[in-house]
């Protein structure tokens, strides 16, 4: 009875713990300099599950990683990383989120985040951008599978 009893108590906090044990962490560098150019994100595009923490990491400095208004799914939070911080955001509704780095939005240092199903995809489309952004997600948001 007690080896049944210990077995179910082992099987239930297994159960407990598989939602988490799955999300992965991905790490974005701030680059002055990067595979694609300068003042990039690298990677530019993190195809993530709910749950999934995304690390940004300013390699180089004069950078932040900040949400884009109308660009994120109903229900997520926004946020705001400071100048030369690291940010670690956990994305948690499905949809995609547009990144900018505040000081090179209109140079075009931007990234996208799409989790699970695209809900927001229209929505994000419809987001006017400066300068050399405006090109840079007009690529990543056609890179986006439609559901």
């Amino acid at each position: 009875m007690m080896n049944r009893t210990l077995a179910m108590i082992a099987l239930a906090t297994a159960v407990a713990f598989t939602g988490t044990a799955y999300a992965a962490e991905h790490e974005v560098m701030m680059l002055n300099k990067g595979a694609k150019g300068a003042m990039v994100f690298e990677p530019d595009f993190v195809q993530a599950e709910p749950g999934d923490t995304i690390r940004f990491v300013p390699t180089h400095k004069s950078h932040n990683a900040e949400t884009i208004n109308g660009m994120i799914p109903e229900g997520a939070v926004a946020f705001k990383g400071k100048i030369n911080e690291e940010i670690v955001y956990d994305v948690t509704a499905e949809g995609v989120y547009g990144v900018k780095c505040t000081p090179h939005y209109g140079m075009g240092m931007v990234m996208l985040i799409a989790v699970g199903a695209p809900n927001n995809l229209e929505e994000a489309k419809a987001v006017k951008h400066p300068g050399k952004a405006k090109t840079h997600f007009e690529q990543l948001l056609a890179a986006v599978p439609a559901n």
